[in-house]
């Protein structure tokens, strides 16, 4: 473990008399000397083996099981019409297609539907076609019965550049726009490209895009509520604030809204390391901002995040609900994350938080064994979460399925 202590006055004073006299635009050091403690570590990693698949925790009349396994780093997962399971490998850059053929629930039958698209992230399927997206170009294909596809094309190639955060994740809304996160290019920085921190939506031509939401640092995984309709995500807090701060985020999304990054957090919450905006205090534009609705343990790390709309197999209680994937904390002393968690809603509200799939990080916090990343639900109802640090992919269904 590795631990800093600094001043953001002398640090950051130097980092921002560079910084102000290439790009005046970004403003003015802080004025107010704030001292934090930062910590990383990383849990030491286990291999997997299936003996470590007896230490996962389900809710009780659930069972879990490894579906496929040595499949590298899988990511972002959809599943099409015939529950042909696709998954994005970024540092490959390729996707593939897993399928049950012999009805027993495991995934044996592999093959590639998409090669050579290095940083292929996000993926979702939509009016019979794949579409797929890296961090600089949108491509679709169209869906063959077998699961393979033709006729592709590239339809954006000039997204942000990916710089810190290069994971884009796409989804058709209730609208039938297509919807695209952009995460920020730094950790914590003054963008110089608008697109930059928002999620974008994309006009059924592709060639017209408009910034929907700003001020987001990187809302890997979003979704809409199944009866409201309204846009939620969890979003990725600043590292090297503290170990407790500042925290991850729940947010719903709404359009034109601005959710404060780099200045602001959480429920309009001040970083006091940031400068003020031109022409204002960071106090005043905080009032300006769109607080978070619910937040999480700092540093968490939230990936993928989709309702449960179509867990049909699930108890009725879930079908409003949602989950998200902690990818697992590397930015404090004590680990968080390493889990899926559920989220519950009532009346389109989030009201708590429960764990649904853990037990990749040992009870003593210092070794875990995987690291979820994407989700996935079957038309039968079936959740698909990736492992992206084993290369595993489980399910999650219930006992009388």
């Amino acid at each position: 473990m590795k631990k800093i202590a600094f001043n953001s006055i002398g640090l950051l004073s130097c980092l921002f008399f560079f910084v102000s006299n290439a790009f005046a635009q970004k403003g003015h050091p802080a004025k107010t000397p704030t001292t934090v403690s930062v910590s990383t570590f990383y849990p030491q990693h286990e291999d997997f083996n299936q003996q470590l698949i007896s230490r996962l925790k389900v809710p009780s009349g659930y069972k879990v099981e490894a579906v496929a396994t040595g499949l590298g780093k899988p990511r972002m997962m959809a599943v099409n019409d015939q529950g042909g399971l696709y998954i994005t490998r970024r540092d490959v850059g390729d996707v593939l297609l897993l399928e049950d053929k012999d009805g027993d629930g495991k995934l044996e039958s592999l093959k590639t539907v998409w090669s050579n698209f290095l940083g292929v992230h996000g993926i979702t399927i939509h009016d019979g076609y794949l579409y797929l997206c890296s961090d600089k170009a949108l491509k679709r294909g169209k869906l063959n019965p077998d699961g393979s596809l033709h006729d592709t094309v590239t339809l954006i190639s000039d997204l942000p550049e990916g710089s810190q955060h290069d994971n884009r994740v796409i989804a058709f809304g209730p609208d039938n726009l297509l919807y695209i996160s952009v995460g920020s290019s730094c950790n914590d920085c003054a963008e110089t490209n608008p697109e930059h921190a928002t999620i974008l939506q994309v006009q059924s031509d592709f060639k017209t895009r408009k910034i929907y939401a700003r001020g987001l640092r990187n809302t890997i995984g979003f979704d809409w509520h199944p009866q409201t309709k309204e846009m939620w995500g969890a979003d990725n807090g600043t590292d090297w604030r503290s170990d407790d701060m500042p925290p991850e985020e729940l947010n719903k999304i709404l359009p034109d809204k601005d959710y404060g990054w780099p200045r602001v957090f959480a429920k309009q919450q001040v970083d006091e390391t940031r400068e003020d905006p031109i022409g204002t205090t960071k106090a005043a534009y905080a009032k300006t901002t769109e607080p978070s609705v619910m937040e999480f343990p700092a540093h968490s790390a939230p990936i993928d995040f989709k309702f449960l709309t179509k867990a049909t197999a699930f108890p009725k209680d879930f079908q409003d609900d949602a989950l998200v994937c902690w990818h697992g904390s590397w930015n404090r002393k004590k680990p968080e994350g390493y889990k899926v968690q559920r989220i519950k809603f009532e009346n389109g509200q989030p009201t708590g938080v429960e764990d649904f799939f853990s037990g990749f990080l040992s009870s003593d916090g210092k070794t875990r064994f995987g690291r979820p990343a994407g989700l996935a639900i079957s038309n039968k109802g079936t959740v698909y979460i990736s492992d992206d640090e084993s290369g595993v992919i489980y399910s999650v269904i219930p006992l009388n399925k």
